[in-house]
């Protein structure tokens, strides 16, 4: 069996509807179905996939994840942008809403970590271009280092398509 990509992730949330709002106010996911206020089933800005996020509201009265401090569990999941330009958008939208959480540079990706209203992490990301990995950019692969979007961005340009050769076929 080949797995190709996820096709989708599934969260319980204290509230899908709040949750939903924040997935589409902030990060531009569009409501495809509603079940009434227990689930919420959203689609990506630039995705053709039928829903790439379903939310499932559990109460109010809900714990936070232990996972990762006590449990077992998922850390967070990552989505893709094209660009840098729409990796500062993000950025900026996210801090808006008192959503960031972190910035970093794992060399060949350049990611913001946010948090849902739940909070629930996830990150964004955008992958160096194959085309554009050299022996400087491996050798950073392995060290996690503060993320100088700016710097990035004068570097590699604002609209240089991400992932290209990599998790896009060039």
């Amino acid at each position: 069996m080949a797995i190709s990509r996820l096709n989708h992730a599934v969260l319980y949330v204290r509230d899908a509807e709040r949750s939903a709002a924040f997935y589409r106010d902030v990060l531009g996911f569009r409501v495809v179905m509603a079940m009434g206020d227990r689930a919420v089933f959203l689609q990506a800005p630039d995705s053709t996939n039928d829903h790439d996020l379903g939310l499932f509201s559990i109460g109010d009265a809900a714990g936070a994840s232990p996972a990762g401090r006590a449990t077992v569990g998922l850390y967070h999941l990552a989505w893709e942008v094209r660009t840098l330009a729409d990796l500062a958008t993000v950025r900026d939208d996210l801090a808006g809403a008192g959503a960031l959480v972190g910035a970093s540079d794992h060399g060949t990706t350049k990611s913001l970590y946010g948090q849902d209203p739940d909070g629930l992490e996830f990150e964004i990301v955008w992958l160096i271009p194959a085309d554009h990995i050299d022996d400087r950019i491996l050798q950073a692969k392995t060290t996690i280092r503060p993320l100088d979007l700016d710097a990035e961005i004068e570097r590699f340009g604002a609209d240089t398509l991400g992932g290209i050769g990599i998790s896009v076929s060039a």
